[in-house]
Order: C-alpha cells, then sequence, then structure tokens
C-alpha cells in the first residue's frame, strides 16, 4: 500500500505540530521546511481540521494546533481520513471494468493486505511516532527557512 503525497503531507504536518506543542505554527512556516507548496499544504491542513486532528486561527498570529493530545490521535484514523478510503485497486471502489473481475484471485489476498495495513496504523498514536520530541523539534528549529511562532 502507498499512501498518496495528499497523507504524507498531513503526516508531516502532524509530527511537526507535535514536536512544537503547544505552538501554534502557520501553514507557511510548515511548507517552508518541507519545501512544499503553501497552497496544497493548506488543503491538506483544511482537510486535517475537516477530521477533526487539527484547529486552525487566522489572523496574525494564527496558525495550526493539534485539535487534542498526541496520545489520542490514532495513526489508522489519519490515514483513513486522508485516503479518504481510496482503494488499493480500482475494482474495490467503483470501477468495475476490469475483464477478469467476476473470476479474480487477487481481489481477496489484497483486501486482506489493505486490512492489515491499516491494523497495523491503528495500534500506533501521534505520541508513540513522535516520542523523540525534542529530537524532532530540534530538526524542524535547525531549518534556515523555518520560522516557528510560539502562541
Amino acid at each position: 500500500m502507498q499512501l498518496d503525497k495528499f497523507t504524507d503531507y498531513g503526516l508531516r504536518i502532524l509530527v511537526t505540530l507535535a514536536a512544537k506543542t503547544p505552538a501554534r505554527i502557520p501553514t507557511s512556516s510548515i511548507a517552508q521546511v518541507f519545501d512544499l507548496s503553501e497552497h496544497h499544504l493548506s488543503k491538506v491542513a483544511s482537510e486535517l481540521v475537516r477530521c477533526g486532528f487539527v484547529t486552525s486561527e487566522r489572523g496574525r498570529n494564527g496558525g495550526l494546533t493539534l485539535a487534542r493530545d498526541a496520545t489520542q490521535i490514532n495513526l489508522g484514523a489519519v490515514v483513513r481520513g486522508l485516503q479518504s478510503d481510496k482503494p488499493v485497486v480500482s475494482c474495490f471502489g467503483t470501477d468495475k471494468s476490469c475483464l477478469i473481475l467476476p473470476t479474480c484471485g487477487l481481489r481477496s489476498p489484497l483486501a486482506e493486505a489493505q486490512e492489515a495495513f491499516y491494523a497495523a496504523l491503528d495500534r500506533y498514536t501521534l505520541a508513540d511516532v513522535t516520542a523523540q520530541k525534542s529530537a524532532l523539534a530540534g530538526l524542524l528549529s535547525d531549518l534556515p527557512s523555518a520560522k516557528m511562532q510560539a502562541s
């Protein structure tokens, strides 16, 4: 299973916010740190807000913060929310055009693999993957284009 860029960027936002908690971090700063499009990252941040993982505040001192403690943010739920349950293969979704679909033996093993992928992520929280918080914060602070703001 491969994560799309949207999900990858969402996880980067969450890791950054967890490492810098309780600071409010502008999306533009996260975009600079990871050399990503601010416009695209804003779309990802909006989805994280919609899913309830992040809060956003506008204005001069605005930015993003975690909506709840990192121990309460499950990685499986994050990936499901950001991937919008995109199927591992097109025939799991609405595309039923594959010629071998009626007799395909791949569907069951691939469905099992997809569930195993999510089951593995369900065992971890954002806190688990940011346990080296001070080291992460140091890496994020040392980048020359980083402009992190504390609230």
